[in-house]
């Protein structure tokens, strides 16, 4: 296996959920129902997690973000569901494991995402 991509992404959550709050839409337009489901910490380092990713892949065009959702296996660790236009980007650059972790503290949300082939 070798890396293919590395991303990274910090959002400011008060910033974040101020865009919530005064963009109508905008949580439906980049986060999944289950995404957002969250607390607001938790819906910023998802959002985190998608633009990590999205920079991983080289930031190709034509990224939905709904093609990219957050899902965490049974033991807690959170990882990538992905379909349509990020399962091709993660084809045509010969991804076969997606490394996402993500945190909060201190008002920041952060998100690293690492591609293995």
């Amino acid at each position: 296996m070798a890396v293919v991509g590395i991303g990274a992404d910090v959002v400011d959550v008060a910033r974040f959920s101020v865009a919530i709050a005064r963009t109508p839409g905008f949580a439906d337009r980049v986060l999944l129902a289950g995404e957002q489901s969250e607390r607001t910490a938790s819906m910023a380092a998802r959002f985190a997690a998608k633009e990590a990713l999205a920079k991983a892949l080289g930031a190709p065009r034509g990224l939905r973000w709904h093609d990219a959702e957050v899902v965490c296996h049974p033991d807690g660790r959170p990882t990538f569901a992905v379909r349509g236009s990020v399962a091709a980007a993660c084809q045509r650059r010969d991804v076969s494991h997606v490394h996402l972790t993500l945190s909060h503290d201190g008002g920041l949300a952060l998100a690293v995402v690492v591609l293995e082939s």
